[in-house]
């Protein structure tokens, strides 16, 4: 990807079941897209799926498409087919590597459902959880998700959701990104109910320490709610002290 945000061709390996969302609105203009980070598992705290599904109905409200890692278990799958529900298939984008399809992708979703007279009804999985990338990596996964995001409108940018290890590394590359003038969109934390109290202090103590730039704290910010993590979004600021540096296609 280029800092200008022109996405680069679909990366070698990458496998298209269906078009990729709606980039452009009615009128012509870019959509905002926001790329979400967040666990393939519920949590234990109620709270967190609940934070999907709002802000899945928030991103609905403003037109807001979605992309994700794929997957359709826990808080993934949670935010894509809430979105799909409101706003269609054409509004979500999951990106998978083909080794995690099997644990990351419930198959219960896969074919057929029963309706209300015993009836089993064939029905695209698209149509529950929008459209699938099966790419080859994860590195793929990542360099995709971020393309689509650059390749987003005003507003577009990252959020991450309650998680575990991957969800956190995600987080991370995408902010040093930033930070390395790689890109220059913003990155939120949905902080549910303390989750990420621990990493917001540890930002505060690697500044304090020197390791982190005063000015670059800020290139990570946070919402406690999905309202104020898609406004934080539109309203992010650029830190003046990001590396200016020239890149290729990362």
């Amino acid at each position: 990807m280029t800092e200008s945000g022109g996405p680069s061709p679909m990366p070698s390996g990458a496998i298209s079941r269906t078009a990729t969302p709606s980039s452009l609105n009615p009128d012509g203009t870019k959509r905002t897209k926001i790329c979400v980070y967040c666990g393939a598992s519920p949590g234990i705290n109620p709270a967190y799926m609940e934070a999907a599904r709002e802000l899945a109905r928030h991103m609905a409200k403003n037109n807001i498409a979605l992309v994700y890692g794929g997957g359709t278990v826990g808080l993934m799958g949670e935010i894509a087919k809430t979105l799909v529900a409101l706003s269609g298939p054409e509004s979500v984008h999951g990106i998978i590597p083909e080794a995690l399809v099997r644990y990351e992708r419930d198959p219960t979703y896969t074919s057929t459902k029963v309706d209300e007279k015993g009836a089993r009804l064939h029905i695209p999985e698209e149509k529950l959880f929008g459209k699938t990338t099966v790419v080859k990596d994860m590195h793929t996964r990542k360099q995709m998700m971020a393309q689509e995001v650059l390749a987003g409108g005003p507003g577009s940018g990252f959020i991450t959701l309650s998680g575990g290890y991957g969800t956190i590394e995600e987080l991370m590359e995408t902010c040093t990104w930033n930070q390395l003038g790689i890109h220059d969109k913003g990155i939120c934390l949905l902080n549910v109910d303390g989750f990420y109290d621990g990493i917001l202090a540890w930002i505060d103590k690697s500044a304090k320490e020197g390791f982190v730039k005063a000015e670059n704290k800020d290139i990570l910010v946070s919402a406690t709610t999905p309202e104020e993590a898609i406004k934080a979004l539109r309203e992010y600021k650029v830190s003046p002290a990001r590396y200016k540096l020239h890149w290729g296609n990362e």
